[in-house]
């Protein structure tokens, strides 16, 4: 199938262009735009208490007290306020309202600190569209307004809450992506420059990838608006580099495979056809684990997780048919000047290093082993360490963005919880008035949990039915503390809700526990669901059932190292409190689906050894003196772009670009060099149970081929060997 792919598209490559170029222009120029949602109670489903909580207060009190924005005014020289500060506060506050502004319902004044140093204005906004643009424009506005009325007076102002923080996350995004950008797209042209010493090879993978991303982006955007997915600002910086990194390995693997068939005799046209029948296989069975893993994410809970997993999917899906057709068409056009000015593609180096390393692996199979996997072993121990945390809001940017210092400010101030408070909904469940006498009780019960300070009855709706016990956390919302001291809350509520009502707890902590269930979840579903499947596609692969079992293992023995050498970086070395909540799952993805493309990439080279005759120590030694490079390349490639992650100054980013590029390193330089080949090598024929895939197989006559050179049949089937010296030359 892949032979007839190559042949079909190296006939045709101007249309097979022009077919792209169109696909493109009508795809962007048709595409919605791409919304972003910076909501955490948007990633829950209704199922969630406190997402319950949430609807149950739109219901009972549709004209509560909710501040999306928070402006906190302190004196320029530090002191405590003056009576005149507090009338400046005053009169902004009220001319704050009268403005009008889109999206705000109310502005009031809010609670002075017990210092007499802070003073506030609270802003309340639409809830239902709590993290829209709509709402980071009014808090642009906002902001704005402030900063002007304040002017001539002694007081410095700043604006937070979530609506100032949605704003300072899209900012920081637009920054994050630039750098990013930056960074994959030098990275990518200084390693080819470097690997291959030809400027046309380094420029057009990124011309090409940049007209893929285009065409990625809008059926993205079609697919988000479609299925009414949530979208958020973090996953246009990951897309860049899923596409920008995934599509310059596939190119890699298609270009040094090409160049082995050039260096072998073949006509440039036809080295470009068996280029792509030979490694076309291997590109779409790696392609395909990342793509199936990537979707395993629609089972998850997490709004967030749900968008990434289909849009990675779309973009590593549009990646490979270009590295099947788009690819292979502008290479077959340039031809062999594709390498210019550089002549060493005519000849094939020593790859002494790798056939040094091949040797290694095939003298001792069982001591390479245990080496690599000891070194799995050990960084796996970090695991036990690891702590999630769930302030997403300040994961995604740095701390000096403006509504983080008035978060941090605040908790000085303030209690730590009193900037978000958690809220206790008692409802009677026959529909009859509360008995308002137990209210004092019930309060006071909330009010002895450990970690709440205190504990009130607000308000009672209109038709008594349901009751609000505001209960101010000591802790921030998004603290391990808070969301323990919530649980706790949630336990009293529901135990000590009088006869014929019931409790739901709402909030930000609560909402932050209910993501912790959700993780939780996410990580018994999405991780076997996502290894079984790639199984799958590894078996169909390899035609064995006996391969894929360790070939998973390896993986996930890569990824337990992974996340045990970032929990020893952040929240060893750099005194971090946690690791983001949803890194394990997305670094999970990414170092098992993504790092299986080098085992894949390996094993199959592995395989074409073993189908020459040789045996399975010769054959491992073989495949990493000749794939080697092309691991290596293209494994230091796709770890340096995910490294660029770390630039955009937020621990969200600077978490996972570093976890997902530790783990690709892991992948390609200890797992598909070491690991993999020497226990092939060490279990030897029976790897490949039932299929038999290493057997001799008998050659496809193809006209014009001959035998010859390095002994090697030509023709054979799509993974047969590239051959070296004259073997395979045409006419």
């Amino acid at each position: 199938m892949f032979r007839r792919i190559g042949n079909t598209v190296v006939r045709h490559p101007v249309w097979t262009i022009v077919a792209w170029l169109i696909a493109a222009v009508a795809i962007v120029a048709t595409a919605p735009s791409l919304p972003s949602n910076s909501d955490e109670s948007s990633f829950l489903p209704r199922s969630y208490e406190s997402i319950k909580a949430a609807d149950l207060q739109e219901k009972a009190f549709p004209s509560a007290f909710t501040p999306s924005a928070i402006a906190l005014y302190a004196r320029t020289d530090g002191g405590r306020l003056t009576g005149a500060d507090k009338k400046d506060v005053a009169r902004i506050t009220s001319e704050l309202g009268r403005k009008h502004i889109d999206q705000v319902q109310k502005v009031v004044p809010g609670q002075p600190s017990k210092d007499g140093r802070y003073a506030l204005t609270l802003v309340q906004m639409d809830s239902r569209n709590a993290g829209q643009p709509k709402q980071v424009d009014a808090a642009k506005v906002l902001r704005a307004d402030v900063r002007e009325l304040a002017k001539g007076t002694h007081l410095d102002v700043k604006l937070g809450g979530s609506a100032a923080q949605a704003l300072d996350q899209e900012d920081s995004s637009k920054r994050g992506q630039a750098l990013i950008g930056i960074g994959t797209f030098v990275i990518i042209l200084v390693t080819l420059l470097i690997i291959f010493r030809a400027p046309i090879l380094a420029v057009l993978p990124l011309i090409l990838i940049g007209l893929v991303s285009a065409i990625a982006n809008g059926l993205i955007a079609y697919a988000t608006k479609l299925f009414d997915l949530q979208a958020n600002s973090s996953i246009s910086s990951i897309l860049i580099v899923v596409l920008f990194g995934v599509g310059t390995d596939y190119f890699l693997f298609l270009m040094f495979r090409y160049r082995e068939r050039l260096r072998a005799g073949d006509e440039p046209k036809q080295a470009m056809v068996n280029a792509v029948g030979r490694v076309g296989e291997a590109i779409a069975s790696a392609a395909g684990a990342v793509i199936i893993a990537f979707l395993a994410l629609v089972l998850s809970t997490l709004g967030f997780l749900k968008q990434m997993g289909p849009a990675l999917a779309i973009a590593v899906a549009v990646t490979l048919v270009a590295g099947l057709t788009l690819i292979p068409a502008v290479v077959s056009l340039i031809g062999p000047k594709v390498f210019w000015p550089s002549k060493s593609w005519q000849k094939e180096p020593e790859n002494a290093r790798f056939a040094a390393l091949g040797r290694g692996v095939q003298r001792r199979p069982a001591l390479t082993a245990v080496l690599s996997g000891l070194v799995l072993v050990v960084l796996s121990l970090g695991t036990l360490g690891f702590n999630a945390t769930f302030d997403l809001a300040s994961g995604s940017m740095p701390k000096t963005k403006e509504s983080m210092v008035v978060q941090d400010e605040m908790q000085k101030a303030y209690s730590a919880g009193a900037a978000a408070p958690t809220d206790v909904y008692l409802s009677s469940t026959d529909g009859k008035p509360l008995d308002q006498a137990s209210f004092g009780a019930y309060a006071k019960r909330l009010g002895s949990v450990d970690g709440v300070a205190n504990a009130r009855m607000t308000q009672v709706n209109k038709e008594g039915t349901t009751a609000d016990f505001t209960v101010t956390l000591k802790y921030e919302a998004s603290t391990d503390e808070a969301i323990d001291a919530v649980a706790r809350v949630r336990d009293v509520a529901h135990s000590g809700a009088p006869d014929g009502t019931e409790a739901l707890v709402g909030g930000m902590s609560s909402i932050f526990k209910d993501i912790h269930t959700a993780v939780n979840h996410d990580y018994r579903t999405v991780f076997p669901v996502a290894a079984l499947l790639i199984m799958v596609i590894l078996g169909l692969l390899l035609r064995s059932v006996v391969a894929p079992w360790y070939l998973i293992a390896s993986v996930g023995l890569g990824f337990g190292a992974t996340l045990g050498a970032t929990v020893w970086i952040f929240q060893g070395a750099q005194g971090h409190s946690g690791l983001m909540f949803m890194l394990p799952v997305i670094m999970y993805l990414f170092v098992v689906a993504i790092g299986t493309d080098y085992n894949i990439l390996m094993i199959a080279r592995l395989r074409e050894e073993a189908r020459e005759g040789r045996d399975p120590r010769e054959a491992a030694g073989m495949a990493l003196r000749h794939a080697g490079p092309t691991v290596a390349a293209a494994g230091f490639i796709l770890a340096a772009t995910f490294a660029t992650m770390m630039l955009a100054g937020n621990s969200l980013l600077t978490e996972m670009g570093f976890a997902v590029s530790f783990g690709i390193a892991v992948a390609a330089f200890v797992m598909s060099m070491f690991f993999t080949p020497s226990l092939t090598a060490l279990i030897g024929h029976a790897a490949w149970w039932p299929g038999h895939g290493d057997r001799i197989q008998t050659p496809t006559a193809d006209p014009g081929t001959t035998a010859g050179g390095s002994g090697r049949p030509p023709g054979g089937d799509d993974l047969d060997s590239a051959a070296h010296g004259p073997a395979g030359r045409r006419s």
